[in-house]
């Protein structure tokens, strides 16, 4: 029997599902009446607005189509604007118009992207430019660009989306009380059952795919599965995912939360990312399951994961969910083969043409420009020095936790995740080779952005921990 398994995704036979060439008649066909231009903030909080169809159409005739948004967009938490924004300024939110997917949770409404802009361009390094340095979009798309034509690198990424459906938010009451792949959990007749099915419909009309769906261990947990695309499509098809799930659940009287662990005794909601590496393969592997491109992406992303964690991790509640021996990736660097107590798991080992990095350490609460940033942006940094891969396939039966130091350091795992927000921000703060890939400024203003928010969430000192895990089911 073949050890080849899996199906085989490419740079070329993936479908990106969004509307190609937009017109009058084309949209009206589709039953669009809006369209809504729709950003992800650095709180992973989900921005639009509605324009009717026929002022969209009258935007696409301008030269530069796109919508006004005041300059503190990505310093607003909640109502507080943090310390080095002010009330001063707009930039020009550009659409992008091969962004543009249908939303048939809302029916008669079509979503489009962008990247956000000066007005003006102002005189940068490179001379005068339009670039917005704190657009996650703008960072994502240059990235890309850099790996491409400098490394002869480019990437598919794919996502699992684990969520929980509440009957209640305050008090927090899960829907059901079954378990993994557990059949009660999706019987006929459910809402539940609807839900997940009018999910699975609605990701299809918006030409996304659905690999596959089905509960979860804790409590109303259920996971989406979706298939891979490039970097900046893929997250903004997990943007219209979540909307999705929101959207659908909101409508049968539920809520879906993808807070990361609402309870120590249960299992915690992730977002498990799957990256795949493709182009040139440069030097040598010293791993018998990784090309030379792989293995040098695989180094860079195990050398910087503790330092790009507080991008996938943003929240204090996240941390509760990355422990040792719950199957959420552990708190050792490392990755294995098929081990779901490492950070970084290799799925498919033996099978080349499907083979890809899951990485657990990633929760819903993290926007997915910001995680990929930070993903993508530790691996090409490997690529980039063409990094040998010193960590061993943490093959087990012992978990990195598990092992004692001499043996960690036998198996080339030096480095532990921070456990608390606090230390991710430092750990990012500290890394000069990833705040010079991804930017010293975004990187500075992203953590005073996270420091802010990460106060509003945890409430004030002393509040009750119900009290701040409804604040959190009803923002995430």
């Amino acid at each position: 029997m073949a050890s080849d398994i899996g199906i085989k995704y490419t740079l070329h036979n993936f479908s990106s599902g969004t509307i190609s060439q937009p017109t009058r008649d084309s949209l009206t066909s589709l039953g669009v009446k809006f369209v809504r231009v729709q950003w992800v903030d650095l709180l992973n909080n989900v921005r639009f607005r509605v324009l009717p169809l026929s002022h969209f159409l009258k935007l696409l005739k301008t030269p530069r189509p796109g919508v006004a948004v005041t300059k503190c967009v990505f310093g607003l938490v909640f109502i507080q604007l943090v310390p080095g924004f002010d009330a001063v300024g707009e930039y020009l939110y550009a659409v992008d118009l091969s962004s543009l997917r249908l939303c048939p949770y809302a029916p008669g409404h079509a979503v489009v992207f962008g990247f956000f802009q000066e007005k003006t361009p102002l005189l940068g390094p490179n001379g005068p430019s339009f670039q917005v340095p704190l657009c996650p979009r703008t960072n994502l798309q240059q990235l890309l660009t850099y790996a491409k034509v400098n490394l002869d690198a480019q990437f598919l990424v794919g996502f699992e989306t684990e969520f929980i459906l509440l009957k209640s938010t305050n008090p927090i009451v899960a829907a059901n009380n079954y378990g993994w792949s557990n059949s009660p959990a999706l019987l006929t007749g459910t809402v539940e059952a609807q839900v997940l099915e009018e999910i699975a419909g609605a990701l299809a009309e918006a030409g996304i795919e659905l690999q596959m769906y089905h509960s979860e261990a804790a409590p109303g947990q259920y996971e989406v599965v979706t298939g891979p695309l490039p970097p900046l499509e893929a997250a903004d098809a997990l943007v219209q995912t979540r909307e999705t799930i929101f959207n659908i659940a909101s409508k049968h009287g539920l809520r879906a939360t993808l807070a990361p662990r609402l309870n120590a005794d249960n299992c915690g909601s992730g977002a498990h990312t799957h990256i795949s590496v493709h182009g040139s393969s440069r030097g040598v592997s010293n791993s018998e399951y990784l090309n030379p491109l792989e293995s040098s992406f695989l180094a860079g992303l195990l050398e910087h994961l503790p330092s790009i964690i507080a991008f996938t991790l943003p929240l204090r509640a996240s941390y509760e969910r990355m422990k040792d021996g719950i199957w959420s990736g552990g708190t050792w660097a490392c990755w294995g083969v098929d081990n779901r107590e490492a950070p970084v798991r290799l799925a498919n080992a033996t099978s080349p043409s499907s083979r890809n990095f899951e990485i657990k350490t990633v929760d819903g609460t993290s926007s997915p420009y910001l995680a990929l940033l930070g993903l993508l942006g530790a691996g090409i940094l490997g690529i980039n020095e063409n990094k040998a891969l010193v960590a061993r396939n943490c093959e087990g039966p012992k978990t990195a936790a598990q092992m004692t130091d001499a043996e960690r350091a036998a198996m080339g795992i030096t480095k532990r995740m921070p456990l608390n927000i606090e230390q991710a921000r430092d750990y990012l703060q500290a890394d000069e080779a990833v705040k010079d890939i991804l930017g010293p400024k975004f990187v500075d203003m992203f953590i005073k952005v996270n420091e802010t928010l990460v106060t509003a969430m945890d409430g004030p000192e002393g509040e009750n921990k119900d009290v701040t895990n409804v604040r959190l089911v009803e923002n995430y």
